[in-house]
């Protein structure tokens, strides 16, 4: 398994464990030069998705890395964990159906865990 599917695996799970809502991963890396993969969740309030933040950290850690930027985790209505190669993108329900980040990034390439 290559770095980017890992690090892909490892967020996907510790989001999983959180109970996140709607996890997507999208696969950018013939589209943008920002990163391979975005992976998109969201939490039902403001603890849910610091808890999803936090377990990602702290899952990302274990396994050797570490977050090149981290926004907006205090006001926790869209958090961005910025791996460099891997970005995470966290947000309440209210926030995620504003951004709406899936249709903006739609030439990217819809991906299942299963196939990681």
């Amino acid at each position: 398994m290559n770095r980017e599917k890992e690090m892909v695996k490892i967020c996907y799970d510790a989001l999983a464990d959180k109970k996140a809502n709607d996890i997507r991963i999208i696969n950018i890396e013939k589209v943008s030069s920002l990163a391979d993969y975005f992976i998109i969740a969201s939490g039902s309030n403001q603890n849910q998705v610091q808890a999803m933040a936090d377990n990602v950290d702290e899952q990302m850690h274990k396994a050797g890395y570490a977050p090149k930027q981290v926004e907006g985790y205090h006001s926790a209505n869209w958090i961005l964990l910025d791996y460099a190669d891997v970005v995470i993108h966290i947000f309440d329900e209210e926030n995620r159906l504003f951004y709406d980040l899936e249709r903006i990034w739609r030439d990217g390439q819809l991906t299942s865990i299963e196939e990681m």
